[in-house]
C-alpha cells in the first residue's frame, strides 16, 4: 500500500511480545499498514523484548507498560488480562486509540467507555478468532433474541484455565469431548480469561454479557480451534464457524488473531473498507 502523505503518520506501541504481540510488531515495522510506525512495545522482561527487536528495521523503544501511552497514538493491548488495566487507564486517559485483546478484562472496566467519551479516546475491539461479528452488529440494531457461541479446543489449549483448575477439572488424557463450561459470557470471561476472549467480543456486539450464552468444549478429536455463533434476531437466523489453527507459540490463541490486529489497524488508516 502507498502512503498517503496528506494524512498525519500515526504512532503504535505494542503491550506483550507473545505470539500475537510480536507477529504484529514485526509486521508493522516491516511496512505492512502504510502511515502506522512502530515506536514502543512493553513486556514482562524488558531485556528479553529488547532482544526480540533487535534486527527489526527501527526498533522500537521498550517502556513501561504503563508509559506506552506518553509514547504511542494507538495501544495494541496483547498482555496478560491481569496487568489490562495497567495499559488501557493511561491510554484512555491520554486520548488514544486502545485495541485490546484482553476483551474479557475489559467487561470488568466498563467505566472505561465513559472515560474514552470524555478524553476523546477509542476502544476498538478487533473481530480475533470469530466470524460474522459485522453481521452480529446489524443484527443489533434490530432485536437480538438470543445468541451462543460454542467453543471447542484441543485440552492443551484450555490446560491451565482457572475454572478448570477452580473445579478441579482434568482434560488430560481425555478420549472423547468433554463439556467442561455452560454458562454466560461474563462467567467464561472470567473462568478462561486466556481462551475465550470471543466470547466477550461477541457480547459487545450483541446483547451484552449476561444474556450470551457459552459453551466450551475439551476436544481430544480435533487439533483446530473451533469457534461457532448461533443467533437469532427480528433480521433473521445465522449459524456461523470458524476453524481456527493454533498458534504455534500459544495453542491457547489461533493464527488468525494477529491477523486480526493488522488488518484493524489497515482499516484505520484505508480509504476504503468492506463491511460494517
Amino acid at each position: 500500500m502507498t502512503e498517503n502523505s496528506t494524512i498525519p503518520p500515526l504512532t503504535l506501541g505494542v503491550a506483550g511480545l507473545g505470539a500475537i504481540g510480536m507477529k504484529v510488531a514485526r509486521a508493522i515495522d516491516r511496512g505492512v499498514v502504510a502511515g502506522i510506525r512502530l515506536v514502543a512495545v512493553s513486556a514482562q522482561d524488558r531485556d528479553r523484548a529488547a532482544r526480540r527487536c533487535a534486527d527489526f528495521n527501527i526498533p522500537p523503544a521498550v517502556v513501561a507498560l504503563e508509559d506506552l501511552a506518553d509514547r504511542a497514538d494507538v495501544i495494541v493491548e496483547c498482555a496478560p488480562a491481569r496487568v489490562f488495566a495497567t495499559v488501557a487507564n493511561p491510554a484512555i486517559a491520554a486520548g488514544r486509540c486502545l485495541m485490546p485483546l484482553s476483551v474479557g478484562a475489559l467487561l470488568d472496566h466498563m467505566d472505561l467507555i465513559d472515560a474514552a467519551e470524555a478524553s476523546g479516546a477509542r476502544i476498538i475491539v478487533p473481530t480475533g478468532a470469530l466470524i460474522g461479528l459485522d453481521t452480529v452488529r446489524a443484527m443489533a440494531v434490530g432485536t437480538i433474541r438470543s445468541a451462543r457461541l460454542e467453543t471447542r479446543k484441543p485440552p492443551r489449549g484450555l490446560a491451565g484455565a482457572p475454572h478448570l483448575v477452580d473445579n478441579a477439572i482434568d482434560v488430560e488424557g481425555l478420549a472423547e469431548p468433554l463439556c467442561v463450561f455452560s454458562g454466560s459470557a461474563r462467567a467464561a470471561a472470567k473462568g478462561f480469561p486466556a481462551n475465550v476472549n470471543v466470547a466477550a467480543a461477541l457480547a459487545l456486539a450483541g446483547i451484552g454479557p449476561d444474556r450470551t450464552e457459552v459453551e466450551v468444549w475439551a476436544d481430544p478429536t480435533i487439533d483446530r480451534n473451533i469457534q461457532s455463533v448461533t443467533i437469532a434476531s427480528d433480521s433473521g437466523e445465522a449459524t456461523m464457524t470458524m476453524n481456527n489453527v493454533p498458534s504455534d507459540e500459544n495453542p491457547r490463541t489461533g493464527r488468525i488473531v494477529a491477523n486480526s490486529v493488522i488488518a484493524a489497524l489497515l482499516r484505520l488508516r484505508a480509504p476504503l473498507t468492506a463491511g460494517s
